[in-house]
């Protein structure tokens, strides 16, 4: 309009997030043209499988519960604030490793600081970006469970609308808080310092969260019997989670709803409280995210020298060939340098602890004597229980093996070194801790359980095929699926490839506890009736099918998976 010499429009916040928006229209149709549509099927059965089991499990539990009367609803609400505090510890976790890429890291920041924007606008919008990528998945798990209320306490559509408002300030929060956390450490340390230091702490608290919360033992909730008298079981289902929390509030907002008792003040609550951290984030950030973002600039990341790795590793490798022996050392080298990989060591040590913890609380030694029967039962089933969890760590650790090369496998591919030398390592260096986390896991499990000598030797022998399988076909789908342009290897995983690597994983075990099933239960019979033990053709049989399974699936991904790797095209 010919204003004033040195005017600048500032852009809008739609604006600013439109590339953003535009980057990830054209991904979703360069995707949708590549065969799009079956991966996006696919998905959204699975999806809604998942969507299915938690809103069955939910539905039962709630409509148990509101057949006791005066008790279900307090159950409820316990329920789900407990629930909900869940969300907020981890969403609290999530942004502030989230908040650091988003306003320090990335690509984009060089171009937006640099422009006229807003220090405002770019700060919501950063703050937006940041609730997205570090939310979805809590949005998505709410959706079953707030159904599943709504369903059974006949919520009708209005608490659709109803549900999100209290939702939206409750993610808000955590993002913000996040945020704020990061944009403070950011001043102390150099960004990639302090992404290696938040990477520990966030996952020493996460550990924190999850072993604090089993040792409370919150299905003593379930058993009034444990208290002195009803009115001490009533006192603490009346008794707030977390008062000052706003998961409490929300629980309020949205029990209070379903009850047909609304109470306007904790949505209020949510709502003002969100607006007073927003304002003062972004007063936060108008101080101190020009420092931070300098000092971004400057840190950079330390070198690690592998003399240690050298003289221990390379040590007990020397009997191998140059080629494997270099391999090796590589990847280990590379994996504990990258503190965003190791450091989940420490949330998988408490997740294992977490996990013996269940089985050492198990109601089969206390109380009522549970028979020969029930103890065997549980730990053949837990085979499938475990050979979950392997499969859940060898996707975050070994699916992502191939794809961590990025842009260098085309100097490998042109190289004379041998793709199955770098096949061969990454499969062993992925395999081996795998191997002795499911043999002690396995073990200790089964000697809690005090299970007799055949199941011991029969769980040892099948965790161990089903290790190596599992790894294979990690690696297997890593290179059949590899995602070489990554920036953060946690993203890997949640990939298509890494989707149809845990469903095959899931169909093996099914297969595998399925073809000893057999074996099992004449062992079973012959106990229960006094008879001796007699590895029949049965027996045989079953041991026979489930080894040629996992076989298959431990020959056959590698084979495939090499043949991959050599058609690789840059």
């Amino acid at each position: 309009d010919g204003g004033g010499v040195g005017q600048v429009i500032q852009p809008s916040l739609a604006h600013v997030l439109q590339p953003k928006w535009r980057t990830a229209r054209q991904r979703f149709r360069e995707a949708w043209a590549r065969g799009g549509v079956g991966k996006a099927l696919l998905l959204v059965i699975v999806g809604g499988c998942f969507w299915m089991g938690v809103f069955w499990a939910l539905f039962k539990m709630l409509l148990y519960f509101r057949g006791i009367e005066e008790l279900g609803p307090l159950l409820a609400g316990k329920l789900l604030g407990l629930v909900l505090l869940s969300f907020v510890s981890i969403l609290i976790l999530s942004n502030v490793i989230t908040a650091l890429s988003s306003f320090f890291l990335a690509k984009d920041l060089d171009l937006l600081v640099s422009a006229p924007v807003d220090w405002l606008r770019l700060y919501l919008a950063k703050l937006g970006e940041t609730l997205v990528h570090s939310s979805w998945m809590v949005g998505l798990m709410s959706v079953p469970i707030l159904t599943a209320y709504g369903v059974v306490y006949g919520g009708g559509l209005l608490f659709i609308p109803y549900a999100l408002a209290v939702f939206l300030p409750l993610l808000a929060l955590p993002a913000v808080f996040g945020s704020a956390v990061t944009l403070v450490l950011v001043n102390v340390f150099p960004a990639r310092r302090t992404r290696d230091l938040l990477s520990i702490i966030a996952l020493g608290a996460a550990g924190g969260v999850i072993l604090l919360f089993r040792l409370i033992r919150p299905e003593q909730l379930a058993r009034p019997e444990g208290f002195r008298n009803l009115l001490d079981f009533i006192a603490v289902l009346r008794t707030p989670t977390s008062p000052f929390f706003p998961s409490e509030w929300a629980t309020n907002a949205i029990m209070g709803y379903l009850r047909h008792d609304v109470d306007p003040l904790p949505l209020a609550l949510l709502w003002t409280t969100a607006a007073g951290f927003i304002t003062l984030g972004a007063v936060l950030h108008r101080e101190l995210f020009a420092t931070g973002f300098t000092k971004a600039q400057e840190g950079a990341e330390r070198f690690v020298r592998g003399v240690l790795w050298r003289r221990t590793v390379g040590v007990a490798l020397f009997p191998l060939p140059v080629a494997k022996r270099e391999f090796v050392l590589k990847d280990v080298k590379l994996f504990f340098r990258d503190t965003t990989q190791w450091s989940q060591l420490i949330l998988l040590a408490v997740l294992v602890v977490v996990y013996l913890f269940n089985i050492k609380a198990l109601p089969l030694h206390r109380g009522e004597p549970v028979g020969f029967f029930y103890v065997t039962l549980v730990s053949f089933l837990n085979l499938g229980l475990a050979g979950f969890v392997l499969a859940s760590i060898a996707a975050r650790f070994i699916f992502p093996a191939v794809s961590l090369e990025g842009r260098q496998m085309w100097l490998l591919r042109s190289s004379p070194l041998d793709l199955r030398a770098l096949l061969w390592s990454k499969y062993w260096v992925g395999t081996i801790p795998l191997l002795v986390l499911a043999l002690l896991l396995t073990g200790l499990t089964n000697l809690l359980l005090e299970v007799s000598t055949f199941m011991m030797v029969v769980n040892l022998v099948t965790i161990f095929a089903l290790t190596l399988a599992i790894a294979a076909l990690a690696l297997g789908y890593g290179a059949l699926y590899p995602q070489f342009e990554t920036e953060n290897a946690a993203q890997i995983p949640t990939s298509f490839g890494g989707l149809v690597f845990m469903m095959t994983t899931i169909a093996l075990l099914a297969a595998v506890i399925f073809a000893l099933w057999q074996a099992v239960y004449r062992y079973v019979r012959a106990v229960y009736d006094h008879q001796p033990v007699v590895i029949d053709a049965w027996m045989i049989g079953s041991f026979a099918v489930a080894g040629l399974l996992c076989l298959a699936a431990t020959v056959i991904p590698l084979r495939v998976g090499l043949r991959k790797m050599e058609s690789f095209e840059f």
